[in-house]
């Protein structure tokens, strides 16, 4: 439905008359300003009163629902014409995000390597290689046959739920497990049978237990959901006939041929493939036969939903239509007018020319790759422009809602583990702050910092975490950044969980984390002011209505001094034992 919004402006002292609020259409940014308005609603402002020799003007305007409205104003003042912009002057019509996923903080799972729950020995299966121990050595590139990704642990959805005491000790609210549907390789990017859990991590019985067990506990679950592709070795492809379905690979007969996008090329007709592999061809996006089975009644979604999952995870979202995403949004709300939907965007997905967020009928949000990129930049190198920029980008361009749910991650499956990120034996760069240089697996599988370049980065991503977790949105750890698991590239950094290894003290650390967040609940959906950006420390401050914390967090291996504001008092929380005004070394202070 529309909504009707009432703008109130509060204007500067004088004759003013012509007064408009203006909704462009179109428009550019420089300098904080907007710019090159081509098209715009414009609507005039009504007289209301004086009060304390200002003058106010109201009207009722009507907006259909949207995620994102920007606006400025227009008046006349003593005869001049002037325009009035702030960033701050933006709204949503009829959109939000869920209130648990605002501020939470949240465990991202990679399951095969996290915990085995059952006793039994997992059964042989076609191209799949079963490790003999726990602690057996991981395999960082394809095996002797060229396959890759088929070596699995048994990690599983008993073992989750057999850890939810420990995860939940972190002070985590929202879980986010990768794949879990049956699939050709350790991952599960490479769907097999939407319907059906993974025989090594489980069953259908297991993920309603999990879901069930993780809400008595205060904990939501969110599921990663790869619908841009599947398997080539999947009941609908069915390449090696290893389905007794007749698979869309065996020609046009198939009922499954339409879910697959297919070109001709010197009068053949293939399918295509996502990135040119050919273990996933790509999924036909514009086929109502697949956009029924993924997200109509009684579809893939409903499945899930019926199963006890409260969102999804949103894998390459970037190569989904906005109208696929939007039917996947119906299906969610269709079980949950809170289920929460988050996209794998990499870059600021209000600068994509796509519905993603700002249509309001897509996703809540996205993974936070920009920031995540300019912390590293900052934390390691110092680099105090881009951060900056980024943080601007964010609170001028993003909903409010977004931005209170944008997921902070310590790391990812895709990315190597923070803490070697940030030691300073390997250098990192290229278009992201975490692109390694270094391509050979076997190398990445034997990299492993000696003692005292795994202390110096420590101390670097603590001050980092420490930020990230004071920032707005969700902080996310990966399974194992919490005890110090080391992984130099995206497959080293998917060992399994070492229950037998931890950092205790980087452990205590993410514990003092997680119960600073619960702590601080305003924080959830608080503002972000910063305050200041040096080479040396970064200030910022949280407030909402009455409350608000100042953060200031030192990157340097030196003691640092501040200037606190007046309205600050003592310290509620420290890093390093650091004090107000004084910083120790990659130490911090969250004054209220």
């Amino acid at each position: 439905m529309d909504s009707n919004i009432k703008l109130k402006k509060q204007n500067e002292k004088g004759n003013l008359y012509n007064v408009e609020v203006v909704i462009p259409m179109d428009y550019g940014f420089i300098d904080n300003m907007y710019i090159n308005f081509i098209t715009g609603e414009k609507h005039k402002l009504k007289f209301d009163k004086c009060e304390n020799g200002l003058v106010y003007f109201n009207s009722d305007i009507y907006l259909e629902n949207k995620a994102i409205y920007r606006y400025f104003f227009s008046y006349n003042a003593n005869g001049h014409y002037k325009e009035k912009y702030d960033d701050k002057y933006k709204l949503s019509v009829n959109y939000d995000t869920p209130e648990w996923a605002k501020g939470g903080l949240m465990y991202h799972i990679f399951v095969d390597r996290f915990n085995k729950g059952r006793s039994e020995d997992l059964q042989p299966m076609e191209r799949r290689t079963i490790h003999k121990s726990w602690n057996e050595e991981i395999i960082v590139g394809p095996d002797k046959n060229g396959i890759w990704n088929n070596d699995f642990y048994g990690g599983d959805l008993k073992g989750i739920e057999d850890k939810l005491d420990y995860i939940k000790s972190l002070g985590v609210n929202i879980l986010y497990l990768s794949p879990i549907v049956y699939s050709q390789s350790n991952h599960r990017y490479d769907t097999a049978d939407y319907e059906n859990v993974d025989p090594y991590a489980g069953s259908n019985e297991d993920l309603k237990s999990l879901c069930d067990k993780a809400h008595s506990m205060g904990m939501k679950v969110v599921l990663d959901a790869v619908f841009n592709h599947t398997g080539n070795d999947s009941k609908y492809f069915n390449e090696y006939k290893s389905y007794e379905t007749v698979g869309a690979y065996q020609g046009k007969d198939s009922p499954y041929y339409d879910f697959y996008k297919t070109y001709e090329h010197n009068g053949k007709v293939d399918f295509d493939y996502w990135w040119g592999l050919k273990n996933l061809p790509v999924c036909n996006g514009n086929s109502r036969q697949w956009q029924q089975y993924i997200y109509g009644e009684n579809g893939v979604i409903d499945k899930w939903f019926e199963l006890g999952i409260d969102g999804l995870r949103l894998d390459v979202a970037d190569d989904l239509t906005d109208e696929f995403i939007e039917g996947i949004r119906t299906a969610v709300k269709r079980h949950k007018d809170d289920g929460f939907i988050l996209g794998e965007v990499w870059k600021n997905p209000m600068r994509m020319n796509r519905g993603y967020i700002e249509s309001g009928k897509g996703m809540d949000s996205v993974m936070n790759y920009t920031l995540i990129d300019a912390m590293i930049l900052y934390f390691k190198y110092g680099n105090k422009e881009k951060i900056s920029y980024i943080i601007n980008d964010i609170l001028r361009e993003y909903p409010k809602g977004t931005i209170d749910t944008l997921m902070n991650f310590t790391s990812t499956h895709d990315i190597s583990r923070a803490i070697n990120i940030f030691a300073p034996t390997y250098e990192f760069g290229g278009e992201w702050a975490w692109d390694i240089r270094n391509e050979d697996r076997n190398y990445q599988k034997n990299f492993k910092l000696t003692k005292k370049d795994y202390e110096k980065a420590k101390e670097i991503y603590m001050a980092y975490t420490y930020t990230l977790a004071s920032m707005p949105g969700i902080l996310s750890i990966f399974y194992g950044d919490e005890i110090g698991m080391q992984g130099l590239g995206n497959l080293a950094n998917r060992r399994p969980f070492t229950w037998n290894k931890k950092d205790e003290e980087l452990l205590r650390f993410f514990r003092k984390i997680g119960y600073m967040k619960n702590d601080l609940k305003f924080l959830k959906d608080a503002d972000l002011k910063i305050i200041d950006i040096t080479k040396d420390y970064i200030m910022f401050e949280r407030y909402k209505e009455d409350e608000s914390v100042l953060v200031v967090v030192n990157r340097t291996g030196d003691f640092k001094t501040f200037k606190v504001p007046s309205k600050y008092k003592e310290p509620i929380y420290t890093l390093k034992k650091s004090q107000k005004g004084v910083l120790s070394p990659y130490g911090a202070v969250t004054m209220k």
